[in-house]
């Protein structure tokens, strides 16, 4: 199934969240990047358009800033990610670089898709930016914003960021390979679900586990943003980033994730 929707989709949100990003030593993974960027050129050579949501600021700063890592201020962790917004998009930058392709980068606010003018900015950028093959890369402005650093929810804010572009498909890339009826780190009985149809009954009979090391959401976001798009007929798939290739598996169908159907 999710072969098909990538194969039938012509405009795609990515979203990576912040454990897919970092590797082991909790930095930017920049093989990742750059794997990445080899497949989404390659669908892009073959009609797609990309927009990206990417975490990783915080995770960024660290790794840049880490005499600041026991810091729990919130000014400093906004400047964390002033700091770590740079290094990740110059991850980024560098990951499309030899495939000719230019980034750019649109940090938004909760308040931005309240505001009808702002909404309609944002929208026509982001058209303006992909009809030109350039991919955007959306974040949250946490360096202005409190209750985002506490919320930190990248999965609702791909959700609507799909919804403003009127995208066909949302993939939300994590460190899971989808949703299991009960948290995979803990049971080993637990079992994937490979198709959602309603998102409410999955509510209702899955272990809805916390958030990770890196990350600040956890699956429970990742059901908001599913069914935010649902309304839109947006289907969302869930899967893991770190597997090799993951983008190509997932197009190919030889890589098992969860599919949000309409």
């Amino acid at each position: 199934m999710t072969a098909q929707l990538i194969a039938d989709a012509r405009k795609i949100i990515i979203k990576f969240g912040s454990n897919t990003l970092a590797n082991k030593e909790g930095k930017i993974n920049s093989d990742l990047l750059a794997e990445f960027a080899d497949q989404a050129a390659a669908l892009m050579k073959n009609g797609k358009q990309i927009v990206i949501v990417s975490s990783g600021a915080q995770v960024a700063g660290l790794s840049t800033m880490d005499k600041w890592a026991r810091k729990r201020d919130i000014h400093y962790r906004q400047a964390l990610c002033a700091v770590g917004q740079v290094e990740l998009m110059g991850a980024w930058r560098r990951a499309f670089d030899k495939h000719g392709l230019h980034i750019a980068q649109i940090l938004l606010t909760r308040e931005d898709f309240t505001d009808s003018n702002r909404t309609l900015n944002m929208r026509n950028t982001l058209f303006t930016l992909v009809d030109e093959g350039i991919i955007p890369i959306i974040n949250e402005n946490d360096t202005v914003s409190v209750e985002e650093i506490k919320i930190g929810d990248n999965d609702t804010l791909a959700a609507q960021s799909a919804i403003l572009w009127s995208a066909d498909l949302l993939i939300l890339f994590s460190d899971i390979d989808g949703l299991f009826d009960k948290n995979p780190k803990e049971f080993s009985n637990a079992q994937l679900v490979e198709e959602v149809r309603d998102i409410e009954a999955v509510r209702n009979n899955i272990t809805i586990g916390a958030a990770n090391n890196f990350g600040t959401g956890g699956i429970a976001t990742k059901l908001d943003a599913a069914q935010l798009a649902f309304g839109y007929s947006i289907p969302t798939i869930l899967a893991h980033g770190g597997r090799p290739r993951s983008l190509e598996a997932l197009a190919a169908g030889s890589q098992k994730a969860t599919a949000f159907l309409i």
